[in-house]
């Protein structure tokens, strides 16, 4: 689940005056980068990829350290977490039966979704663009549990042949941080066979408008839902370390039929009562009012 940033979409809070080099959770990253401010600005792909590529790779090993148990990263089997809302796709069954079918996870981070998947008999694969994520899930195979291929590639342009896999899944993986999500769905429809699945979480877009804030100041809307300019954190030359897009549910319904896939479902998980820890700018005050995941049920028609 790489793709649970912290920083989510325009936070003031996040990096301000070069507050950022002084948060712990992002302590490394923030130095090797030279992070020291936040812009809001269009970005183009190439952009967009290099200052994910350089972020996930600066901060594997701090996100790994917050969040690797709450993941299962390195627990034997793996785990398949959709969201921080704790859903598993062991109890709610989104992708459907996986057992003796091709998949293929996006943004796949150290890989705990795709070695879950093929504990349950899939033949999984997982493709992230971070060097220093994936690294850090051969770590994790190397300790026992299934192993699965892992691909450094990015979502723009995925490196397989048409109809390769029976379903494809991202768990906050990419989506969100690339400048052209409209191309992923095209990409993902293309490498899908008929009737395959295609199944992504993100944070929700409606999180868009309010500070990035797990606390009361989290609960005011600041930010016009309409205004798609990426929220981006740089460094001293104003070179982007860390970048994020928004898109409304419109955009994605949209970008979703256009690739000629079909929407099947929109799940908008409630907070748990038992969960309160808190992820981010995901807390259980927030989520009590409010959605923070939205997950795209998707379907390649058959003909």
């Amino acid at each position: 689940m790489t793709e649970h940033s912290e920083q989510s979409a325009h936070s003031d809070q996040s990096v301000q005056s070069g507050s950022a080099a002084n948060d712990d959770r992002h302590a490394a990253a923030n130095a090797a980068l030279g992070t020291t401010g936040f812009s809001r600005a269009r970005l183009g792909s190439a952009e967009s990829e290099r200052a994910s590529r350089a972020w996930w790779d600066a901060d594997a090993s701090d996100y790994h350290r917050t969040h690797g148990e709450f993941l299962g990263v390195d627990s034997a089997g793996g785990e398949f977490v959709w969201c921080p809302e704790g859903l598993h796709e062991g109890d709610v069954h989104l992708l459907g039966d996986v057992a003796g079918r091709d998949v293929l996870e996006i943004g796949c981070g150290s890989a705990p979704c795709a070695r879950w998947l093929a504990g349950q008999g899939a033949r999984a694969v997982g493709l992230d663009l971070s060097r220093g994520m994936l690294e850090r899930g051969l770590a994790a195979m190397a300790s026992g549990g299934p192993s699965v291929p892992l691909v450094q590639a990015g979502a723009e342009a995925l490196p397989f042949a048409d109809a390769s896999f029976d379903i494809a899944c991202s768990a906050f993986g990419a989506v969100p941080f690339v400048a052209d999500s409209a191309l992923v769905m095209r990409e993902v429809a293309r490498v899908l066979r008929p009737g395959g699945r295609w199944v992504f979480s993100v944070n929700h877009p409606i999180r868009w408008i309010f500070p990035d804030d797990p606390g009361p100041k989290g609960l005011t809307a600041t930010m016009p839902y309409f205004d798609r300019t990426p929220y981006v954190e740089v460094d001293e030359h104003g070179v982007a370390t860390y970048v994020e897009h928004h898109r409304t549910i419109g955009d994605r319904v949209r970008e979703i039929v256009a690739a000629g896939l079909e929407l099947r479902d929109i799940v908008e998980p409630d907070w748990p009562e038992w969960l309160d820890r808190e992820w981010g700018q995901w807390s259980p005050l927030r989520g009590q009012l409010f959605p923070g995941t939205a997950i795209f049920v998707c379907r390649k028609p058959l003909s």
